[in-house]
């Protein structure tokens, strides 16, 4: 049992309040899962830039000269703003394969938490109160985001086996369920060159997802995909560049709850997780159907989604 909370905004004026509005939802969900916990933002893009959100659990010592340790390595200008355990680098665009790769070798203990133009993930073991304070998530801003809260049932509580997960550009992932078939998938993806850390089944999830938009597909036919090819029970929640997508798998044992206004879309495990949302009395509140794909991306046309049945 974890919990799993994601909000997409559409009224501008509300991305100063994300991270309150997240971290509020997450606390909720607390009681779901109390190993680990963590959240998504998507904030702001900077050209010319990716960020590359990593983690130590000696960030005094690791994370000392690594901007000028990089920028050698990468033969361009980094920047770092740290944040606790985590801090946020700032990377030429296009440049991180060759990052993590000269990570790996000046600062083997380092780890890559998340990459993108605008992602950045922050997760530790503990509760989610403590997690959103460690990293004063509640002050940050962005157009939208995910969090999760564990009960770790098939790997290890650690950082790395905590949500949500990062194997894409400006994509992760969070699920309540439990995969079957992570395993065998697991070797057939690294097979195909995606990159996996852990022996987590969520993460094995995000790097199918990957897959499938790296051969083609969008997000909306790799989530359609994943109810033929993921064995097990399940509800996703991704986040994107420009938005987030939702499915169930096609027994949908596992509570999720969604509402909609003029000013965001919301999900939450449970309705007590949306209750301090503004507006929520107005929203349209449903359940998410078995097997069927929704979708809201900020470059569609305003305020509206996909949805694949």
């Amino acid at each position: 049992m974890c919990g799993i909370v994601g909000l997409f905004l559409k009224d501008k004026s509300l991305e100063p309040e994300l991270g309150n509005m997240l971290t509020s939802m997450l606390i909720t969900m607390t009681d779901r899962g109390p190993d680990s916990a963590g959240i998504a933002i998507y904030g702001n893009e900077t050209k010319g830039s990716s960020k590359m959100t990593v983690q130590s659990d000696a960030p005094e010592l690791e994370f000392a000269g690594l901007e000028s340790a990089l920028s050698d390595a990468l033969g361009g200008k980094v920047s770092m703003e740290v944040i606790s355990t985590h801090a946020v680098l700032s990377i030429p665009a296009g440049s991180f394969e060759k990052a993590r790769a000269a990570l790996s070798e000046i600062r083997p203990n380092v780890r890559v938490m998340s990459r993108g133009d605008t992602l950045e993930i922050y997760k530790e073991v503990g509760l989610p109160k403590d997690v959103a304070e460690q990293f004063n998530v509640t002050s940050m801003t962005g157009t939208h985001g995910i969090g999760h809260t564990r009960m770790a049932t098939e790997s290890a509580i650690t950082t790395m086996g905590a949500h949500p997960f990062n194997t894409g550009d400006d994509q992760c992932l969070v699920h309540n369920g439990s995969l079957s078939n992570h395993n065998s998938l697991r070797r057939k993806l690294r097979r195909e060159g995606i990159h996996i850390e852990t022996e987590n089944d969520t993460e094995v999830g995000a790097a199918y997802l990957t897959w499938k938009m790296r051969e083609g597909a969008t997000l909306g036919e790799a989530l359609e995909s994943s109810l033929n090819d993921l064995d097990g029970f399940f509800t996703f929640l991704v986040g994107t560049k420009d938005g987030f997508g939702v499915v169930r798998d096609p027994i949908a044992c596992k509570p999720a709850v969604m509402a909609e206004t003029d000013q965001y879309v919301a999900f939450g495990s449970e309705y007590r997780a949306l209750v301090n949302l503004p507006g929520i009395e107005e929203a349209r509140v449903w359940e998410p159907e078995p097997a069927t794909v929704y979708f809201w991306s900020h470059n569609v046309a305003p305020n509206s989604a996909e949805k694949a049945a």
